[in-house]
């Protein structure tokens, strides 16, 4: 299936209107929200640690809605000192939870690029096809004495 595509100028302003585009774009799909939440945090780190930020930048989304999973892209416009990774922040840390929550959120993250610009693909599987973990028994070895 061909994916929505829109751009976004990299205006923090902006991130309510991805989020009201994905919103808009997954009407009705089970995972519209988990997406929209994805989309939120991805492209707040392409405005406050890319060149995407900058007076003439953007960040750009792709979303792909097939049967079986939604597929986020976001495009950022590169240059940041580091590389997008899950950060372990302290409790009393302000920044450093958005690509953790991103993780938590999605079945599958990926990150490609550098400096010239990363895509950070967020996979969600239908929910009609989440493998779910196989339930253990209750006296299965360590669980009852």
């Amino acid at each position: 299936m061909p994916p929505h595509r829109r751009s976004f100028p990299g205006d923090p302003k902006e991130l309510y209107a991805a989020r009201r585009w994905t919103r808009a774009m997954l009407d009705g799909h089970p995972r519209c929200e988990d997406a929209a939440l994805i989309v939120t945090e991805l492209g707040t780190n392409a405005v406050v640690h890319t060149a995407s930020g900058n007076s003439d930048g953007a960040f750009h989304v792709a979303l792909t809605v097939s049967p079986l999973a939604v597929v986020i892209e976001v495009i950022d416009s590169g240059t940041s000192e580091t590389s997008p990774r899950v950060q372990r922040p302290t409790p009393d840390s302000t920044h450093g939870r958005g690509l953790g929550m991103v993780a938590a959120l999605a079945d599958r993250v990926r990150v490609q690029g550098s400096d010239p610009g990363r895509t950070i693909t967020a996979e969600l599987d239908a929910p009609l096809h989440r493998q779910e973990p196989t339930p253990q028994p209750a006296c299965a070895e360590g669980l009852l004495p």
